[in-house]
């Protein structure tokens, strides 16, 4: 069957997905699901992924959740192009670089965080905010000096890997909360590089979001 990505426009965990879908030439169709609006914890999607979090890929056989196992699965399943080096060290690095963001960065930034920080602690808009920046701003500057010696256009170097893929959103998302970013040029010429690989743009909120 074709796979289905249970996705949202600007879920940047779903963002990652797309792009690795793309980048493996793999067809897939995509149902929305509105985290504004609560939909992932709807009972019908619960069923299909007990966090209730995007995204989540359902290959007939296995409904897959959390976006760097997705991503893993694409990897072994369509070998090209790779989003992790063979040699060890290298997939170690490639994967800590991912990790940066996918782990250590999003999840302390994401809407259901900045939620809380309102439900629990009477954050306002502006604690929100700094609070997004700041861990933004740790996060990629951490990144930055760990790929200072990359070589290519990309993180990947030649090709975009997987740390290319986590970066993306994130740089998306950093823009959307006017982070400032002039610190990090490694990261930003590789996301200009990564803006002109088709396949890579074509999973760009602005190209999937719902129309008015």
């Amino acid at each position: 069957m074709t796979p289905v990505l249970y996705d949202y426009w600007r879920s940047s965990a779903a963002y990652r997905v797309r792009i690795a879908l793309n980048l493996k030439h793999v067809a897939y169709e995509r149902v929305a699901i509105d985290l504004t609006q609560g939909e992932q914890r709807s009972a019908a999607f619960l069923a299909r992924n007990p966090q209730g979090l995007l995204p989540a890929l359902d290959i007939g056989t296995a409904v897959l959740t959390q976006s760097l196992a997705i991503i893993d699965y694409l990897d072994a399943m369509h070998k090209e192009p790779p989003m992790v080096p063979s040699g060890p060290a290298a997939r170690a690095a490639v994967l800590a670089q991912a990790l940066v963001i996918a782990a250590d960065l999003h999840p302390i930034d994401n809407l259901r965080v900045l939620n809380r920080l309102t439900s629990q602690f009477g954050a306002d808009q502006a604690a929100r905010e700094a609070w997004y920046v700041h861990w933004m701003v740790e996060g990629l500057t951490a990144l930055e000096a760990m790929t200072a010696s990359a070589s290519g256009p990309f993180l990947g170097g030649d090709t975009p890997n997987l740390a290319d893929v986590c970066l993306v959103p994130q740089l998306y998302n950093a823009r959307r909360f006017s982070v400032p970013l002039d610190a990090f040029p490694r990261l930003l010429a590789a996301d200009k590089a990564a803006a002109n690989v088709a396949e890579i743009a074509a999973a760009h909120p602005d190209r999937v979001k719902p129309q008015a």
